[in-house]
């Protein structure tokens, strides 16, 4: 084999050793990305149906229902709700009128979640679910709890 295309080959099989690695760190990336929606962008239909992703806002008041392990309650961002059922024990901090941040799918209109994460104090609120927070209040006519940083007013 001649010298240039001994380096001609050996350019081929590194470009393509490049883009093979490339296209499994992307892949790994992908499947472990993980959105944050509020309950107006999942009544409004802007969530993926086939992907994990994370819901957030507050536990609505009186909407806790406890059958064993298995838990429903509804989350709300002050404009829209929704249903969320959760099988397993949840955080030491979660209360009803609470943050709550929930990973999981969407499943017959009810969201199924994976995991529950509740806030560990009450100055702090993920920053995408105090900026849901203050984005929906001015459609109910009420002030938001928190600004846009997660802190209360």
């Amino acid at each position: 084999m001649k010298p240039r295309n001994r380096r001609l080959a050996l350019a081929a099989g590194a470009l393509t050793a490049v883009s093979v690695a490339t296209a499994l760190v992307l892949n790994a990336f992908r499947s472990n990305l993980v959105f944050f929606h509020s309950p107006t962008q999942i009544a409004a239909g802007e969530v993926p149906l086939d992907r994990t992703f994370r819901l957030g806002g507050l536990v609505q008041a009186g909407s806790v229902k406890r059958d064993g392990v298995e838990v429903d309650f509804v989350v709300t961002d002050l404009a829209h709700s929704t249903a969320i059922r959760y099988r397993g024990i949840l955080p030491d901090l979660f209360k009803e009128g609470k943050g709550v941040v929930a990973q999981g799918r969407m499943a017959s209109g009810v969201f199924m979640a994976a995991e529950v994460f509740a806030k560990h104090d009450e100055n702090y609120m993920p920053p995408e679910a105090a900026e849901a927070l203050a984005r929906a209040a001015p459609m109910v006519d009420k002030q938001p709890p928190f600004d846009g940083q997660g802190r209360p007013r």
